[in-house]
């Protein structure tokens, strides 16, 4: 049951209602925008709301339990915060969207309606559309920790609790060349060993890439220098100068914690647990598989 405002229920009950909806989008890089259907800007909480013609909800589904509640807004790409390029470098991915229906002569009264997720977004002939799931749509991922050799938990988190602030842990590189799509030669790794950066982060400090974040897949060196490739294809987005911070990663493997980390005590892995080729070997003289810890 929905409790609303007693001013904001009074107004929908006088029987003369001055209503329209306004969205409120917060991007993961905590960019804020927001945009009403009202033909004059409007502000509430610290947020500036402006007119977009074409921005429009579609049709909304709601269903009783857990089940997750999908609805549509679609607009006009005729704002500049708004670009086909932001879109396709996936900006908008994940935002949270606040969709509100206010009294717009007193915005004071207002009724926060959803609070919903971005999910797939497209774009065609200026316009797109932004698929908004409900919060029912995290009952759909998988929870809870798998019993497994390897560690479950991302270096430098709250579970982890390697401190990845310090300089021996990041290192601030330049592009000097695209390779390709996944692949760039970088300068400011040369003091850090091969493989240093692998599993870990590339956060864009510089270029149209900034405030982005990619996983590194590969870390390679040769004399001219070394190269990283990336989960992301920066193929067009990313141009020599642009300046990446990098971040150490970790192949989350009990020795790599123990001798690289010194945190083994924090380990989330279970590394006694044989591997899966266990069941097909044979036993015989010299195995190590009698009882003893796995783990060197």
């Amino acid at each position: 049951m929905r409790v609303l405002d007693p001013a904001f229920a009074a107004h929908l009950e006088s029987g003369e209602t001055t209503l329209c909806l306004c969205w409120r989008l917060t991007r993961r890089d905590g960019a804020i925008l927001g945009f009403t259907d009202h033909d004059r800007p409007l502000t509430f909480d610290a947020t500036a709301f402006v007119p977009m013609s074409g921005f429009d909800a579609g049709a909304a589904s709601a269903r009783l339990g857990a089940e997750v509640d999908t609805s549509e807004v679609a607009g006009l790409l005729d704002d500049d915060r708004i670009t086909p390029r932001d879109l396709e470098l996936g900006r908008y991915a994940g935002a949270v969207i606040e969709t509100y229906l206010v009294n717009w002569l007193d915005p004071a009264e207002r009724h926060l309606r959803s609070r919903d997720t971005i999910g797939e977004v497209t774009e065609q002939d200026g316009v797109f559309r932004a698929e908004l799931r409900s919060p029912h749509a995290a009952l759909n991922q998988a929870n809870g920790r798998v019993y497994q050799r390897s560690c479950d938990a991302d270096l430098g988190d709250a579970r982890c609790g390697v401190d990845l602030s310090g300089p021996e842990r990041q290192r601030v590189a330049t592009v000097t060349t695209v390779l390709g799509g996944h692949h760039l030669r970088v300068t400011g790794l040369e003091d850090r060993p091969v493989g240093w950066s692998v599993q870990g982060r590339a956060e864009w400090l510089t270029g149209e890439r900034a405030s982005l974040v990619d996983r590194i897949a590969q870390q390679d060196r040769d004399d001219g220098g070394d190269t990283i490739a990336t989960d992301a294809d920066l193929l067009g987005s990313v141009a020599p100068g642009d300046t990446v911070r990098i971040i150490e990663g970790c192949d989350r493997a009990f020795a790599t914690c123990r001798d690289r980390f010194g945190n083994a005590v924090n380990f989330r892995g279970f590394p006694h647990i044989p591997g899966g080729d266990f069941i097909l070997r044979y036993p015989r003289e010299g195995s190590r598989f009698n009882g003893e810890p796995l783990v060197p």
